[in-house]
């Protein structure tokens, strides 16, 4: 049944898409039948080489791990062809790209089939690959390493964020990332350029992306850790204002150009229809910059806007709530300049990020500034928090080095968090007590602590006992929403049982053919899939389950089901006190996997934002909170909120 109903229903969910969730990326040009075959020929032949080298280098982890510099050109052309990805192009035709990129394939096939990788030593353009957690997907990425590169030295780092293309499939991607410097052009750095998977203004997957490229080349390149920086214009523009206001800590310079700063008032959302839900507001808080300007007390930042471009709102906006934590944005304006930049514009702005660069990050800052909203954001520099009273509310920690032996603390909304003191900065005789002032508590603490974990117990802090690690609580990576579990490592779990509810079983075929074909469409990877029964003790323990069904078609479900805030019976299901005809409404949720308690479970639900963001990457933001209720009789594209009659979040420990 589940192949059968698949066509009927996927062509209806996407022949009623409107041009706001139009898809993306848009179907390609056709291929001509003889490059069709060629094509297919010679990728089945650098597949047979990849296959082979594979193989052959399975030992050895050093070589073996080169071979994903080859297999992103393979993919390039692979995809392309199998998801009808070609396009259209006025400075190159597409199709030659893909015979050079399969030709550059064979050339570091036929390199590493030497035990040689050259272009590890090679400068200038340089395309790598690096193969992800999160779905065993390899992933594209560009450098440009300047000809004074000392590859024995470590250098500075910049990161650049590409903006917004419909059509950047990794074919096109690759052939800029060897053809075309970039805007960002230096003699100081290597440059990095993410892939980002695509064209999701590195959020979620696309967040992810970064840190593991950066980590790939961190790997093979001396890079200095405390002088990287993230810079991006337009939708590359909107990426360095999250990634400098939520990650403000790791960079020692932010430069962002145009972009969007938040949702509601740069999307316009209460003016249109359906307007979003009290939930999915409240997840604003997620990848909202203005929320988390305060944490730009840590990363020095430099604007960018041209005067007339509409886009000059992502900064001005910044500066008004800057101004609220008592700082002032530096923000170069192209004066008369529209979505570009002006020469004397960047010259200030490379000025200044160099400036900055040089100098460096504060390793071990005397004094933090750090507001978030959720766990999944919990470090800043020497201070992580480990509990809040409630997410999705503001959480503020100040804390200061306020003297030779004393720390100083406040917050907000926070009840439990770790301090990592900056103690190699100050001399302690091995006698002497650090004092530590933690809003209206004070303790003292050897000199000696190496982490030092507190909780908020009966309104009074102090150390953690041991007894609380092992409660069920939202705690970092482990705190939802529904769209958290796509950050790592997930499997897509099939149902393999009774299929005798007809309703209940068609919408699952349909939603989770449609949650694979979407992974592969927002975030470019191909998700593992799984049937139940094919579920092993090392998927429970390496991967989030996300369990497609119910207890009576899904056996791992079945073994779960009563450690769930759902309880179902024969033809209803029962969730927050309301019961519900299975036939018509299913329970979507993320929660601890009782197998598991590192990970989660989902049911009946991948990312949630994919039929609804297509117009703008700033609605690519979460749809649903920990927990919902579906409609199964509404059209997905017609779906939300209209489809979804009650909705939630649990709580710290993860109940109603």
């Amino acid at each position: 049944m589940f192949m059968r109903i698949l066509p009927l229903i996927l062509l209806a969910l996407y022949s009623g898409l409107s041009a706001q969730t139009a898809l993306n990326p848009p179907p390609g040009i056709p291929i001509p039948d003889d490059v069709r075959e060629r094509l297919e020929t010679e990728t089945a032949e650098l597949k047979q080489r990849i296959d082979s080298l594979q193989e052959h280098y399975k030992t050895n982890a050093t070589m073996g791990v080169l071979v994903d510099d080859i297999i992103v050109y393979y993919n390039a052309v692979h995809y392309a062809l199998v998801h009808n990805q070609f396009y259209s192009d006025k400075k190159k035709d597409e199709f030659e790209i893909a015979f050079e990129q399969l030709e550059t394939g064979r050339q570091r096939a036929a390199a590493l089939e030497q035990a040689e990788a050259p272009w590890t030593r090679q400068k200038g353009l340089v395309a790598r690959g690096y193969r992800s957690k999160i779905d065993d997907s390899v992933q594209p990425y560009g450098l440009v390493i300047p000809e004074s590169y000392d590859f024995d030295s470590p250098a500075r780092l910049d990161i650049w964020y590409h903006g917004r293309g419909n059509t950047l499939s990794e074919l096109k991607f690759i052939d800029q990332r060897e053809n075309d410097v970039g805007k960002l052009v230096t003699d100081q750095a290597i440059v990095l350029h993410p892939f980002g998977r695509y064209c999701n203004a590195n959020k979620f997957a696309g967040e992810v992306d970064t840190f593991e490229a950066l980590e790939h080349v961190q790997d093979h390149y001396p890079i200095n850790p405390d002088r990287v920086t993230v810079r991006g214009f337009s939708m590359g523009g909107a990426a360095v204002w999250q990634m400098a206001t939520h990650h403000a800590d790791q960079w020692s310079a932010a430069a962002p150009g145009a972009g969007f700063a938040e949702s509601a008032v740069y999307a316009n959302v209460m003016a249109k229809d359906p307007k979003p839900a009290w939930y999915e507001l409240k997840l604003h808080a997620l990848y909202d910059a203005t929320k988390y300007a305060a944490n730009l007390h840590q990363c020095p930042t430099v604007a960018y806007s041209g005067s007339e471009d509409k886009q000059k709102q992502a900064a001005d906006i910044m500066a008004e709530y800057m101004k609220k934590e008592n700082m002032d944005l530096m923000h170069v304006i192209g004066e008369g300049m529209g979505h570009k930049y002006d020469d004397p514009s960047l010259k200030i702005i490379n000025a200044t990020v160099d400036n900055w660069a040089q100098h460096g990050k504060a390793q071990y800052p005397d004094k933090i500034e750090f507001v978030t909203y959720s766990l999944r954001y919990n470090q800043m520099h020497w201070i992580t928090v480990d509990a809040l009273k409630e997410h999705w509310e503001e959480a503020r920690v100040s804390a200061e080095i306020t003297g030779p032996s004393s720390i100083s603390i406040e917050t907000q909304n926070v009840t439990a968090l770790t301090i990592e003191p900056p103690l190699a900065n100050h001399s302690f005789a091995p006698e002497q007590k650090v004092f530590l002032k933690i809003d209206s508590k004070n303790l003292e603490l050897p000199a000696d602590s190496q982490t030092i974990s507190l909780s908020l117990i009966n309104n009074s802090w102090q150390r953690t006992p041991d007894s609380l690690s092992h409660t069920l609580s939202k705690r970092h990576g482990l705190q939802g929403p529904i769209d958290d579990a796509f950050m790592d490592s997930f499997i897509f779990v099939l149902p393999s049982g009774d299929e005798s509810n007809r309703e209940l079983s068609d919408w699952v075929a349909a939603e989770a053919e449609d949650a694979r074909v979407q992974w592969w469409r927002q975030f470019r990877g191909e998700a593992q899939v799984k049937r139940d029964y094919e579920i092993t003790a090392e998927d429970i323990q390496n991967n989030h389950l996300i369990l497609w069904g119910d207890p009576s078609s899904n056996q791992i479900l079945q073994r779960i089901q009563n450690s769930l805030p759902v309880e179902w019976s024969d033809s209803q299901f029962t969730i927050h006190g309301k019961s519900y005809e299975a036939s018509t409404h299913q329970p979507v949720l993320i929660f601890p996997n009782p197998l598991n308690p590192h990970r989660y479970v989902v049911l009946n639900s991948s990312f949630t934002f994919s039929e609804f963001s297509g117009g703008t990457n700033s609605l690519q933001i979460p749809k649903l909170p920990d927990w919902a209720v579906i409609d199964i009789s509404i059209p997905r594209h017609m779906r939300h909120p209209n489809g979804v009659v009650d909705a939630g979040f649990f709580d710290e420990a993860w109940q109603f």
